[in-house]
């Protein structure tokens, strides 16, 4: 029976390691992301002109029809909102968003800040702009969620729409984009507005000018059009819009804190917390999981749930508010449910959103349901990967078979001296994305001209049930 060997190592990490002769290296790669790390402003003040202009126009032009809901005579309570982003159903992530700028209750500039409750968590630069909303962007992966519809945008509270805009692009990473955002914007029964800014493109409603929408309701997609460094929703809330000479243009801030000078209580059904730890994501991942190409290229993330006992899984959590002072216990289960490794890492600094992974090659070596499993500030989130046993070459069956070119380009011809009944080709993250089943005729090219470059698992089954999966690139 193997022996169990308990390891005290640097910074106090407590470790068990089962059977194997090396110590393993809990040393982890990754570390802090910064979203818009250069404020970027989410509008120039002509921008900001022009939503307000949309607003007012949306009004009267509804009030002209006789069709506003809102009206001057009554009086009620603002609204109580619920949080305006959630994930798309069915998406494995635990979640999918941070945030990484409040309203700046600091009207003077340049540099000079203070969010709601008297911190720095804002920004606004040297021409005036003073950020002005709640900035919640895409988080771990911002483009890839954004491409794949993966945050949504709800409505906080139920109310009508006075204006939508979704044909403009959305994949902008500058300053003074000439193009304004993709947006809705919605009037609530107390005449308070809410504006829903940065949608990704054609992702809006389908609803129109003047049509209600309840709390919850789907709004649109987390782009990243306009003024922007990357996917992400700026929500900004008006206590009072003028119009027809009366009111004015009064912004308020949706948290209640000892530093909002907008409004004294919250906006919030349930108001989060100032910093908000939590665990978006625990991955397993092919190959180092985390590459942040420029803006604004799709990142290439290798996730994975599918492994041989012989391979390099990279095991990896995603971060939303890390805590100073924390640390995570990490666990890696056998099919079994005991822990191969099980460690603490502690965290030293403050990142809204950070990422650390850790690889192993050869360890998992039981076929069967493997899990990597995070908990952090009381919250554990475990996440299943299946091994399944590596063939040997006098197993292989397909040991011969061989595609070629390799990368491909529109047409990928397979060698094999056995006939190949059913083919499939699956994206990094494992989805399949092709199939093809020919048992008669036997399938001896594959078309790969809809494939968009990258790279692609093709797994090609003989007619006895053999199999082997090829990595292969498009270009």
């Amino acid at each position: 029976m193997k022996s169990e060997i308990t390891f005290l190592i640097t910074f106090s990490i407590l470790v068990w390691s089962s059977g194997y002769a090396q110590t393993p290296n809990f040393t982890p790669n990754g570390g802090e992301f910064i979203f818009n790390p250069d404020n970027v402003p989410c509008l120039t003040d002509t921008q900001k002109q022009i939503v307000l202009a949309e607003i007012k126009s949306g009004i009267q032009q509804l009030n002209h029809q006789n069709k506003l809901s809102y009206s001057k005579n009554s009086v009620i309570p603002h609204p109580l909102f619920i949080w305006p982003v959630k994930k798309k159903d069915g998406h494995e992530y635990n979640d999918v968003w941070g945030i990484s700028n409040y309203v700046d209750q600091n009207a003077a500039y340049p540099n000079q800040i203070l969010d709601y409750n008297c911190g720095n968590r804002t920004y606004d630069v040297s021409n005036g702009y003073n950020h002005a909303g709640i900035d919640i962007f895409n988080w771990p992966f911002q483009w890839k969620m954004m491409d794949n519809d993966e945050v949504e945008i709800i409505a906080a509270a139920p109310g009508q729409i006075l204006g939508k805009v979704g044909s403009r692009p959305d994949r902008t990473c500058t300053l003074d984009n000439p193009n304004n955002w993709n947006f809705v914007y919605i009037q609530h029964a107390d005449g308070s507005v809410a504006v829903y800014g940065h949608m990704k493109q054609n992702s809006p409603t389908t609803k129109n000018v003047g049509d209600m929408v309840e709390e919850g309701e789907y709004l649109g997609i987390v782009g990243s059009s306009g003024n922007s460094s990357g996917p992400h929703l700026h929500f900004e809330v008006y206590s009072e819009i003028e119009w027809n000479g009366e009111g004015q243009d009064v912004l308020a801030d949706p948290y209640a804190g000892a530093c909002n000078n907008m409004n004294t209580d919250t906006w919030w059904q349930n108001q989060k917390p100032y910093n908000n730890p939590n665990i978006n994501a625990a991955l397993t991942h092919s190959a180092a999981p985390i590459v942040y190409p420029p803006c604004p290229t799709q990142e290439t993330t290798y996730e994975s749930n599918d492994f041989e006992t012989t391979d390099t899984v990279y095991f990896a959590v995603y971060l939303r508010d890390q805590q100073p002072g924390t640390s995570m216990t990490l666990k890696i289960l056998r099919p079994n449910n005991t822990a191969l490794y099980t460690w603490n890492f502690p965290l030293n600094n403050y990142y809204n959103s950070s990422y650390w992974y850790w690889n192993y090659t050869g360890v998992t070596n039981i076929p069967g349901e493997w899990k990597w499993q995070v908990t952090y500030n009381g919250q554990t989130v475990t996440h299943a990967f299946n091994v399944s046993e590596s063939l040997s070459v006098e197993d292989n069956l397909l040991k011969d078979t061989s595609i070629y070119p390799n990368p491909a380009n529109n047409l990928i011809n397979i060698s094999t001296v056995k006939k190949i009944v059913k083919a499939e080709i699956a994206n990094i993250t494992g989805k399949t994305i092709k199939f093809i089943n020919q048992p008669s005729e036997g399938i001896k090219t594959i078309n790969t001209s809809n494939l968009s470059n990258g790279l692609y698992f093709l797994r090609l089954e003989g007619d006895n049930y053999e199999t082997k999966t090829i990595k292969f690139i498009k270009q």
